[in-house]
């Protein structure tokens, strides 16, 4: 089955409109969820399964477009692993952070999703390469 959404809103920014649809998906407790792709993109679910927050994700071919099918994970008892999921560096107001201030949501029981020149890493893996960057989200 093929959702039907419309794409004009979502060409502004696509990683807001993928983490609204993450956050929705969680929020009904689906399985899988489809979102536009791209780099930045493939790189925030590709921090989020290294950190554990999704089961895994791939992409597939949707006629002329290419989606990613990002794998949702729920705790034991179905419990959401992802309670938040928010947008900090936006296209009307780009968030940059050195090394030494990139934040460390939950006092490091979170996670801060970092586009740096080595690419999108975590925070954690940020600090530990000592590189600084653009903020893209934080995850609960």
């Amino acid at each position: 089955m093929v959702p039907v959404w419309s794409d004009s809103m979502s060409q502004q920014d696509l990683t807001a409109d993928m983490l609204t649809r993450i956050r929705n998906a969680v929020r009904n407790h689906a399985e899988e969820v489809i979102c536009l792709d791209n780099r930045l993109n493939r790189g925030v679910v590709q921090v989020l399964q290294d950190e554990g927050y999704i089961n895994g994700w791939d992409t597939e071919q949707v006629g002329a477009r290419v989606h990613l099918r990002v794998k949702l994970k729920y705790g034991p008892r179905g419990e959401d692993i992802i309670r938040e999921l928010r947008r900090v560096s936006k296209p009307g107001c780009r968030v940059y952070a050195g090394v030494s201030d990139i934040p460390r949501p939950m006092q490091g029981l979170g996670t801060a999703i970092v586009s740096t020149s080595s690419g999108v890493m975590s925070d954690r893996r940020a600090r530990s390469e000592r590189v600084g960057g653009e903020v893209v989200a934080i995850v609960n």
